[in-house]
């Protein structure tokens, strides 16, 4: 009979906590019981099924489906941001609006962060954060080379300087192309000092917040003139490649596809990315789905914003075999 009064107990501490909302310190002074008892009994009603504990998600929330895509590419997190219309636009400022209020809820002081600059992306996510006062983040470092057209070079060095003064840090730019017109070009600026110095300082990022690209590039990447001619493309697209991070390729299985062109590309690599221990993808649409999946296989972001009709489509994608 013991077991009995050992339940009734449990659920009498439960009802007490749960439903009259004590706590447990005023349990334990009712009930003339220790703290640690009382904590203990807690935990143990929950394991004998006598506290149920269920999770009414907020509309415009999707835990069910950021659980699914986490699971299913091993990604330690996941925002499913809400979403009324499957448009590029609509996502955009969606996906925007949901990683610059992760990035506000997750970023620490002395963060050294990198962000890739070709990205309309992460242009929405600079756009809606707002200034974090309490914080001092140490730099915000430009991960590709922003020089090009004039009339649009001037978002890439946008992101990164908008960003740094929004969490007080020191901006770093890269003052080179993101591409050169040959690797013998790429060897000559590596030669200089401020881009010498900015590529070194990639291995002391705690944080990247990078977009993921299609192997078309987007309007904004076009016009800049940091991206390879129509014929290059389709060498890259026979060799595999389904998309970008940072101008560095990628296969459908996420694998990182070397080729001549990887050469004249000035900005930081995959292997360096994936030694950062905090790297944020932000991206959606249903042109960019396919090249997202091979992204997140591949495993070269940890943390993953989306919208919910990604996410959908992404979910009925077939997956690789794993070893």
């Amino acid at each position: 009979m013991s077991r009995i009064y050992e339940l009734r107990l449990m659920a009498r501490v439960a009802q007490l906590y749960h439903e009259k909302n004590l706590k447990q310190a005023q349990i334990s002074k009712q009930l003339h019981l220790s703290q640690a008892t009382v904590s203990r009994l807690l935990s143990r009603a929950v394991d004998e099924g006598i506290v149920r504990i269920t999770i009414n998600a907020p509309r415009g929330t999707y835990p069910q489906l950021e659980d699914q895509l986490r699971d299913r590419y091993r990604l330690a997190e996941v925002v499913v941001a809400e979403c009324y219309e499957d448009r590029d636009e609509a996502i955009l400022s969606a996906i925007g609006s949901a990683a610059a209020y992760y990035f506000e809820s997750t970023v620490s002081p002395d963060e050294v962060i990198g962000i890739s600059c070709w990205s309309s992306a992460l242009l929405r996510l600079v756009d809606a954060i707002h200034p974090i006062k309490r914080l001092k983040a140490e730099k915000v470092i430009q991960l590709v080379g922003g020089i090009g057209n004039p009339a649009v070079q001037s978002h890439a060095t946008q992101i990164t300087t908008r960003l740094a003064s929004l969490v007080g840090a020191a901006p770093v730019l890269l003052p080179a192309p993101g591409v050169t017109a040959s690797s013998a070009a790429r060897l000559v600026m590596l030669g200089d000092g401020y881009v010498r110095s900015t590529m070194e300082q990639f291995r002391r990022l705690t944080m990247a917040i990078v977009g993921i690209g299609t192997l078309e590039p987007s309007y904004m990447l076009h016009n800049s003139g940091n991206t390879f001619a129509a014929d290059e493309l389709s060498d890259l697209k026979q060799r595999g490649v389904v998309g970008d991070i940072c101008m560095r390729f990628f296969d459908a299985d996420g694998r990182f596809v070397d080729s001549p062109f990887d050469e004249r590309v000035i900005g930081i690599t995959l292997p360096e990315l994936k030694s950062v221990p905090h790297v944020i993808g932000v991206a959606g649409g249903a042109r960019k789905t396919a090249t997202i999946h091979g992204a997140l296989v591949g495993g070269w972001v940890d943390t993953f914003i989306t919208d919910k009709f990604t996410a959908e489509r992404l979910l009925s994608l077939p997956f690789p075999h794993r070893e």
